[in-house]
């Protein structure tokens, strides 16, 4: 159906099939429910403070015995969720960039590190760098994206010509 026809189908709705709808969605979708959640309780602190916990648990697992399994995918899930949502663009780009600060963190001290980890991270820098200019966030961070670039470098990461060559944009 397109958008035009749900329009049309819409308006020839009265207003209690239309509310009928609305809650029938709300209870068999759980995307409904969780936007209307965020609707009229949008506690973005909140979700961002999750987020940012389970993503350093990525990384650093509360059981010491557990392996970190440094998985991308984790933050890249909730960027997405949030980009969806409509969550404030400044607390987005404040995820993406403590994900890879996180994984900085987890690259200074060990010694064998797969290329995809370098790879990976630049790709999320390379996306976080393009959402802060998109957003007319540069202002706000500048210094930590440079500084990322420079931590890079400090850390002999193979591909940290990448980040310096991203980050100089901004100097």
């Amino acid at each position: 159906m397109s958008k035009r026809a749900l329009k049309k189908y819409l308006k020839e709705l009265d207003k209690e099939d239309l509310e009928e709808q609305i809650i029938d969605l709300y209870e068999r979708l759980d995307e409904v429910k969780v936007f209307y959640n965020f609707v009229f309780n949008p506690n973005e602190h909140k979700l961002i403070e999750d987020a940012k916990i389970k993503i350093s648990r990525e990384y650093f697992p509360e059981n010491r015995r557990k392996r970190a399994k440094a998985r991308r995918s984790v933050a890249q899930k909730f960027i997405k969720h949030f980009r969806k949502l409509g969550v404030d663009p400044i607390k987005t780009a404040d995820l993406m960039l403590y994900n890879i600060e996180i994984a900085q963190t987890f690259a200074e001290d060990r010694s064998k590190i797969k290329e995809a980890f370098y790879k990976s991270m630049y790709k999320s820098y390379e996306e976080a760098v393009k959402f802060i200019l998109q957003n007319g966030l540069t202002n706000e961070f500048e210094n930590r994206i440079v500084k990322i670039a420079l931590h890079t470098e400090g850390q002999d990461w193979p591909n940290s010509y990448l980040f310096l060559k991203l980050s100089s944009q901004f100097d």
